[in-house]
């Protein structure tokens, strides 16, 4: 009876103080975070604890995140006095994302703030927040002046050894292959997120971080030191232009550090790294429009350099009732029969809105055209002025290729600049999602992933991509939205190994704000007329998301809601055939709905078709192919 008392009392205060010991915990009462000293004084080395708190008892997700920071002019680590704990503090906002897994979003979270005064006086402040989802923390500096270096973020997560993960290699476009990893002694850098599995296996957790701005630069995990810690690790010295070490200017706040924690339909359905990132610069907000795009560049490298090309793709999306045709590199040498204002021309003529490439200019080495004009700000809304003019919707940025400091005040003055001229961005060869979705609406998606395109760029991905295809839904697009370029039924430069079902499925299972769809117009045009209804109809944007089942590098099952129709992919990354049985939980009580389902036959590259009325008391049984899978959509039936 005491000890339910005692954990009343911890759930209604939210906040609690043992010794030397600080804790908060999430409305919810699942994830709890505590603040310990490591000499058991008011003085010292201190770091977080992360336990997710059930009815069998506490769970430690994570035993210890060390945490500290090292200035040009002073350490704050090792020698740290505590000054006080603040009372705890409710975050609750509500928000609506344009993009993304739901529409209707909120950050709540229970909130405490400790200060603390290193041996020169100076004060270090840590903001620790305890979502129902997850845990987030990040570094202060209060003082109101003063201009300093990052020398070092001495943040590192010490990961247990029986933990399965799921990362990838850092690769500087973010475009390394997504694995389990099973070899622990493994000691390198990693990418974001990376995805962890605890020993007892009901718990997971992912490690990112959010809300990156102007004032520090994006890190990756490194275990190169210690294979147990995982620590914060700025860029190389060679990852472009620009000094490794963030320079501030005070007061400062760094980004926030953030486990997703729960179920893996808690890590798939998370929106926490955009909940806690900063609300939208942007009031008016109507030409911001999510869509589906044709895209050459997969089928025809050198595609937009030909006038007939782009016209076939530009009919392509208007046959197919998509919004918007992507006019890739080389835009600027176009010929066989007309220029770019021509082409312009005769996509508005179909009702289908233009969108173009642009080379970033950032590095010297990469020379595709057009390039330079991204690099200054009156180079930028020059072309803005232009692009507004011509009727274009948005432009792909390519070639960042860094994540130093400099290159993250360039991303985001593109994003300010082309909000000006209601213009929508996407980014290629750039960093993971931080966050910038909720803060500038206009960023539609990222590349950041080793998607489609790598079917041009060797024979490796035709052999490594099932799995990979079926982690990254766990991993990556978990952080915000990606461009993978889906839905290739025909092969490129390299073949496929998955089935038409699989790649099917992938225009629901993989989420951007601005869904490329990357084969050429026969892919399409020869599709069941069940298949070609479906993508007609698949949407970009969602108002909700619900894990069905899966397991990276197994399988998947994700459904995805837009008003009252609900649509759902399956995929198999498994060599072998396999049934998979699934139900209807997330659909509305009393409501019948018609199901169409797409799914693989008996050769992969054949699709069967099967309709059929269900409740959400319904299950269905699915044979997929070995690297198999399948797409369906549920509409209601009205009386």
């Amino acid at each position: 009876m005491k000890k339910i008392f005692a954990l009343l009392i911890l759930l209604i205060s939210s906040v609690f103080t043992i010794a030397q010991v600080s804790s908060v915990i999430s409305p919810n009462g699942k994830i709890e975070i505590s603040l310990l000293n490591k000499t058991e004084s008011k003085t010292g080395e201190w770091y977080l604890k992360i336990n997710e708190l059930k009815s069998s008892g506490s769970n430690a997700v994570i035993s210890e995140v060390k945490l500290g920071l090292e200035r040009n002019d002073q350490k704050f680590q090792s020698e740290l006095s505590l000054v006080k704990v603040s009372s705890p503090k409710k975050i609750d906002e509500k928000y609506l994302s344009l993009i993304g897994k739901k529409s209707q979003c909120s950050n709540s979270a229970n909130e405490i703030e400790a200060s603390f005064k290193n041996p020169d006086g100076s004060i270090l402040k840590l903001v620790v927040r305890a979502y129902n989802d997850g845990a987030a923390f990040r570094y202060e500096f209060p003082e109101k002046s003063g201009t300093f270096v990052i020398k070092d973020e001495l943040t590192s997560y010490n990961i247990s050894s029986d933990a399965k993960r799921w990362m990838t290699k850092w690769d500087l476009a973010n475009e390394g292959l997504f694995s389990f990893i099973k070899d622990i002694n493994v000691q390198q850098t990693w990418g974001y997120p990376a995805l962890f599995n605890s020993k007892d296996s009901t718990t997971w957790f992912l490690i990112h971080e959010a809300d990156l701005d102007r004032t520090y630069c994006g890190t990756k995990l490194s275990n190169v030191d210690d294979k147990s810690y995982f620590k914060l690790t700025f860029p190389d010295p060679g990852d472009g232009d620009g000094e490794v070490q963030p320079k501030i200017n005070l007061p400062w706040k760094s980004p926030w550090r953030v486990i997703i924690i729960g179920s893996l339909a808690d890590i798939v359905e998370s929106t926490l790294i955009d909940d806690i990132s900063r609300p939208s610069t942007i009031t008016k907000t109507d030409w911001i429009k999510p869509g589906v795009a044709s895209w050459n560049y997969w089928s025809s490298n050198h595609g937009t350099k030909d006038f007939k090309v782009v016209c076939d793709f530009a009919d392509l999306a208007a046959s197919m009732g998509w919004q918007y045709t992507l006019l890739d590199w080389e835009w600027d040498q176009m010929g066989n029969g007309g220029k770019l204002e021509d082409a312009l021309k005769y996509i508005h003529s179909l009702g289908v809105k233009p969108l173009m490439w642009y080379n970033s200019g950032a590095f010297k080495w990469v020379t595709a055209t057009p390039r330079d004009r991204m690099l200054t700000h009156q180079n930028r809304i020059e072309e803005f002025a232009k692009l507004k003019e011509l009727g274009v919707a948005g432009i792909k940025v390519d070639f960042f290729l860094s994540e130093k400091q400099d290159m993250i005040k360039y991303y985001l003055d593109i994003l300010e600049d082309a909000a000006k001229y209601e213009i929508m961005i996407y980014f290629h060869g750039c960093v993971v999602p931080r966050g910038w979705a909720r803060t500038y609406p206009h960023l539609m998606t990222y590349e950041g992933i080793r998607g489609a395109e790598w079917y041009n760029n060797g024979p490796d991905f035709t052999t490594t991509a099932p799995k990979h295809n079926t982690i990254i839904p766990f991993t990556r697009n978990v952080v915000g939205s990606m461009d993978y370029t889906p839905v290739t039924f025909t092969n490129s430069q390299f073949p496929h190994l998955t089935s038409y079902g699989h790649e099917l499925a992938q225009s629901v299972v993989y989420e951007s704000g601005i869904q490329h769809m990357a084969d050429r117009p026969s892919g399409y045009n020869n599709l069941p007329d069940a298949a070609r209804s479906f993508l007609k109809e698949v949407t970009s944007s969602w108002d909700d998301t619900k894990l069905v089942s899966g397991y990276p590098g197994k399988d998947i099952i994700l459904a995805r809601r837009k008003a009252d129709n609900w649509f759902i992919g399956g995929m198999n990354s498994e060599d072998k055939e396999k049934t998979l049985t699934f139900n209807f939980p997330f659909l509305e009580n009393g409501v019948k709905y018609k199901l169409t389902l797409i799914a693989d036959s008996e050769h992969d590259k054949d699709l069967a078709i099967d309709y059929s009325v269900i409740d959400n008391s319904g299950s269905v049984k699915v044979k997929v192919l070995r690297r198999g899978g399948f797409a369906a959509i549920l509409k209601p039936i009205k009386d």
